[in-house]
C-alpha cells in the first residue's frame, strides 16, 4: 500500500516502496523515482536495482541518492537540487521512512533559495518534521541570498 505524502507541487517522500507502488506513481504522473537508501540497510528492503529496472519498464527516470544516517554531504544536496530542477515532475523520493528523502528535499530547496519557514510547514503537514536540518537550511538560504 503506497504512503505518498506530498511535500510540495512537485515531489512526494514514501517509505520504501514495492514493486506494486510503482504502479501508483506511475498512475500519479511520476517521471523520476529518486532513491535515497543506501543497499543493503535492512534485508526486507527491494534492491535499488529491481526498482530501477521496474521504474524504466514503467517509462519513470531512476535517481540514486543514498543517504546514510552518517548525515548530508554537500554532493547529495546539489544532486537533489539538480534532480528538482531538471524535472518538472511529479517526483517519487523514498527511503525507509521517507524522513531521510524529506530532509534532503528541504535542503536542496533552501539552497535554491526557498523559504525554510515554509518548507518547514509542507514538511510538517505531511508528516516530517525538519528540525535536525533547520540550521543547515538557514545556513544554505543565507547563501543564496
Amino acid at each position: 500500500m503506497s504512503d505518498f505524502r506530498q511535500l510540495d507541487e512537485q515531489i512526494m517522500a514514501s517509505p520504501q516502496i514495492s514493486l506494486a507502488d510503482l504502479a501508483s506513481a506511475r498512475a500519479l504522473g511520476v517521471r523520476l523515482v529518486i532513491n535515497n537508501r543506501p543497499e543493503g540497510e535492512s534485508d526486507d528492503q527491494t534492491p535499488g536495482d529491481v526498482i530501477e529496472q521496474a521504474a524504466r519498464a514503467a517509462g519513470m527516470d531512476y535517481l540514486a541518492i543514498p543517504i546514510t544516517h552518517s548525515g548530508f554531504s554537500h554532493g547529495q544536496v546539489a544532486a537533489m537540487a539538480e534532480a528538482l530542477a531538471a524535472n518538472e515532475g511529479p517526483i517519487l523520493a523514498y527511503c525507509r521512512s521517507g524522513t531521510r528523502s524529506t530532509l534532503l528535499w528541504a535542503l536542496a530547496q533552501a539552497s535554491r533559495g526557498h523559504d525554510p519557514d515554509a518548507l518547514a510547514r509542507s514538511a510538517m503537514h505531511a508528516g516530517y518534521d525538519l528540525t535536525p536540518v533547520r540550521s543547515m537550511m538557514d545556513m544554505l538560504a543565507a547563501n543564496r541570498g
